[in-house]
């Protein structure tokens, strides 16, 4: 692969596809790689901007014949991200990102140990229950599994190459383009780890 893949995860909440969103649409070099789900499309998602609709069966044909960099099965619903759908980012001259789970990282850098990858955090456990709560998407048991789930990915973020905290939108945007640029030593897991660990211990408390 000529071009660079960087992978994006953060619990639901965290913020993630928003700056994954800004950052693509505001930087010429990079390239959103679509995922395939065989989730419901919701209203306003469009199918092959939003994701690959599918169903079951074509998804399960084509983990079989090998056609997904990674998969992994959440809430039931299957994600994947097909080598097809990365080849036609890096066919366009751009370097692809992915925004996806610790599982589906652990996979992409199993096969592309080249890739960057960065966490990023919400900057506090009552911050990222009142995003969630504002979404108005979910009723309060789905909430709560929300944040048990964001916990156990959470405790994933010390995997991952950088480590941003999304306290501030257009400060995370930032950060997250310097480390696209190369330009982000600052915000490596070596470099924040120590001063990132009152609030990771928040984030990880039963």
């Amino acid at each position: 692969m000529t071009h660079r893949l960087f992978i994006v995860s953060a619990p639901s909440g965290a913020g993630k596809t928003s700056l994954v969103k800004a950052l693509v649409d505001g930087t010429a070099s990079i390239g959103a790689v679509v995922s395939h789900t065989t989730r419901a499309q919701r209203p306003k998602e469009t199918d092959g901007v939003n994701y690959h609709f599918t169903n079951r069966e074509t998804f399960e044909a084509m983990v079989a014949d090998d056609g997904f960099v990674e998969y992994a099965e959440v809430f039931g619903n299957l994600y994947g991200t097909s080598h097809a759908a990365v080849e036609a980012v890096v066919a366009g001259g751009r370097n692809a990102v992915l925004e996806i789970d610790w599982q589906g990282a652990s996979q992409v850098r199993s096969r592309h140990p080249e890739a960057r990858s960065i966490f990023i955090l919400p900057p506090s456990r009552a911050e990222l229950r009142r995003r969630l709560t504002d979404r108005g998407q979910d009723d309060e048991s789905t909430i709560e599994r929300r944040m048990g789930d964001a916990r156990s990915e959470m405790s994933h973020y010390d995997e991952y190459d950088f480590i941003l905290v999304n306290d501030d939108f257009s400060d995370a945007l930032a950060n997250l383009a310097a480390i696209v640029a190369g330009e982000g030593d600052r915000f490596a897991r070596a470099s924040c780890a120590d001063a990132l660990r009152p609030l990771v211990d928040d984030l990880l408390a039963p």
